[in-house]
């Protein structure tokens, strides 16, 4: 069976606030260096052998479920 993951991350114009908070709480451990962090998720599954193309598919997830077109981008990677 495929194996695919789906990186979710928001819009590059939109504040990830998730990551301004990990960016100062590094900073306050010392690590200084670190000017952006962007904070997503990933989604890994499985997809039946039965499923045509397997990236369109996943595809479709996204579009419907997995990520919000509006703030959101996504990324797709299938595995064997």
């Amino acid at each position: 069976m495929p194996r695919v993951k789906v990186f979710v991350t928001l819009k590059p114009s939109l504040l990830d606030a998730q990551g301004r908070v990990i960016q100062s709480a590094l900073a306050s451990l010392g690590h200084t260096d670190v000017k952006d962090v962007r904070v997503g998720k990933i989604i890994e599954m499985e997809i039946g052998d039965s499923v045509g193309n397997v990236a369109d598919e996943a595809r479709r997830m996204c579009d419907r479920l997995l990520a919000n077109p509006v703030i959101e981008d996504y990324r797709i990677e299938v595995g064997a």
